[in-house]
C-alpha cells in the first residue's frame, strides 16, 4: 500500500498534471476563500502537510533531495508563501465583512492605535534582528554549505541548476530562447511592475486588505506569482533530475535515464508532416502559420476580449490602458501555453527563425 501510494504520487508528478493540479488549485483558492481562510482550517491543513511531509522523508530518494542544504529555502519559502496568503486574504476577508456592515476596516480601526518609533518599533526591530540573527548563526552552524566540487573539466555535473531563486527562470529557458527567456520576459516583468500602478489607478484597496474590491486583480497576481514563479521553482528543485529530465518526488534520478523528446516546430509540422513536403526556403513562406497565429494572438484577442468578457475593464481603463494591460497579460499567459504545448505536443517553437536569432 505504502509502495502504491508513491507510485501514485510519482504518476500525478508528471509536469502536466502537476502544473493543472497548481492552475486548479488556485481556481478553488480564490473560489473558495472563506472556507481555506478559516483558522481552524488551515490549522488542519498545516498538520497535514507536516505529517505528509515526515512520512515522505521516510524515503531515502525523497529525503535526498528534499533535505539538500541548498533545498531548504525551498520550504521556508513555501510555507512562508502560504502563511502569508492565508493572512492577507484572511484579512481582506474579514474587512469585505466589516465594510459591507458599514464599519471601519481592520487597518483603519488599528492606526487609531499610535505606537511611537521610539522605544517600541526601535524595541521591537532590536529584538527581531536578535532572533533571526541567532536563527541564522544555527542554521550555518548545523547546515553544511551547500559547496561543490572544485571545478574539473573533465567531470560534468549530472545536472547543473541555478540558485533556487532563478529556477523558475531557468525553467522559462526550456521553452523559450534565451533572448526571450533571459532578456525580453523579465524585461517585461520589472517593466509592467514599475507601470502597473499608472495603468491600474483604481484607489479601492490602497492602504487596507481587500477581495470583493479587488478580485480580479488579486486573482490575475496571485497566479503569475504562486503558480508561474513559485510553482515552476518548486517544480525546477524537486522534479528537474540529470539530464534535466523530469523524476517523480520518489523516483530515484537515474543519470543513466533517457527520455525520448523529438522537439519539432511548428513549421516542420505544418509543411513535412501535414503536407509531405520539404521546408520552403523562403523563411516568411516557412513560418508564415506561426507568424499569423502569433498576429492573431497578439493583436485579434485584445479587441475580442474587450467587447466581451473584458468589457467593464475596457470601458473602466479606456483604449491606451486597457491594450497595454491586455498585452502584457497575453504575454504572461504565452508561457503557460507554450509549457502545454511542449510536454502535449513537444512542439519547440511555434515561430523559428534561426537565420536572424529570432524563435517564439
Amino acid at each position: 500500500m505504502n509502495e502504491l501510494l508513491k507510485d501514485i504520487i510519482n504518476y500525478l508528478s508528471n509536469p502536466s498534471i502537476f502544473f493543472t493540479a497548481c492552475i486548479v488549485a488556485w481556481v478553488l483558492i480564490m473560489k473558495y476563500y472563506r472556507v481555506w481562510t478559516e483558522p481552524k482550517f488551515m490549522k488542519a491543513v498545516l498538520w497535514g502537510s507536516i505529517l505528509a511531509l515526515a512520512w515522505a522523508l521516510f524515503d531515502k530518494n525523497f529525503a535526498k533531495e528534499a533535505l539538500k542544504p541548498d533545498n531548504i529555502p525551498i520550504w521556508i519559502m513555501t510555507y512562508s508563501v502560504g502563511f502569508f496568503l492565508w493572512l492577507s486574504m484572511r484579512r481582506g476577508m474579514l474587512n469585505d465583512d466589516l465594510m459591507a456592515e458599514g464599519k471601519p476596516n481592520l487597518e483603519k480601526q488599528e492606526s487609531d492605535k499610535k505606537v511611537y518609533t521610539w522605544p517600541d518599533l526601535v524595541y521591537s526591530e532590536l529584538i527581531c534582528m536578535i532572533l533571526f540573527g541567532a536563527f541564522l548563526i544555527g542554521w550555518a552552524v548545523l547546515v553544511k554549505s551547500p559547496l561543490e566540487d572544485p571545478a574539473n573539466a573533465g567531470v560534468t555535473p549530472a545536472v547543473a541548476k541555478a540558485p533556487w531563486y532563478f529556477l523558475g527562470l531557468q525553467e522559462i529557458l526550456v521553452y523559450y530562447d534565451p533572448w526571450m527567456a533571459g532578456v525580453v520576459l523579465p524585461g517585461l516583468i520589472v517593466v509592467g511592475l514599475i507601470a502597473m500602478p499608472y495603468f491600474d489607478t483604481n484607489p479601492k484597496g490602497n492602504g487596507y486588505y481587500t477581495l470583493k474590491e479587488r478580485f480580479g486583480a488579486i486573482w490575475v497576481w496571485g497566479f503569475g506569482f504562486v503558480v508561474l514563479w513559485i510553482a515552476l521553482i518548486f517544480l525546477g528543485t524537486f522534479m528537474r533530475g540529470p539530464g534535466w529530465n523530469f523524476f517523480g518526488p520518489f523516483e530515484y534520478w537515474d543519470t543513466h535515464k533517457v527520455v525520448a523528446a523529438a522537439n519539432i516546430n511548428l513549421s516542420e509540422i505544418i509543411w513535412v508532416k501535414f503536407l509531405n513536403t520539404g521546408l520552403p526556403s523562403n523563411i516568411l513562406l516557412r513560418e508564415s502559420v506561426g507568424l499569423i497565429l502569433t498576429a492573431l494572438y497578439m493583436g485579434l484577442l485584445p479587441p475580442i476580449l474587450g467587447a466581451t468578457v473584458l468589457k467593464k475593464l475596457y470601458n473602466d481603463m479606456g483604449f491606451l490602458r486597457y491594450n497595454l494591460v491586455v498585452a502584457l497579460l497575453l504575454v504572461m499567459m504565452s508561457l503557460p501555453i507554450k509549457m502545454y504545448l511542449r510536454w502535449v505536443l513537444n512542439l519547440k517553437y511555434i515561430v523559428s527563425i534561426p537565420e536572424y536569432m529570432f524563435n517564439l
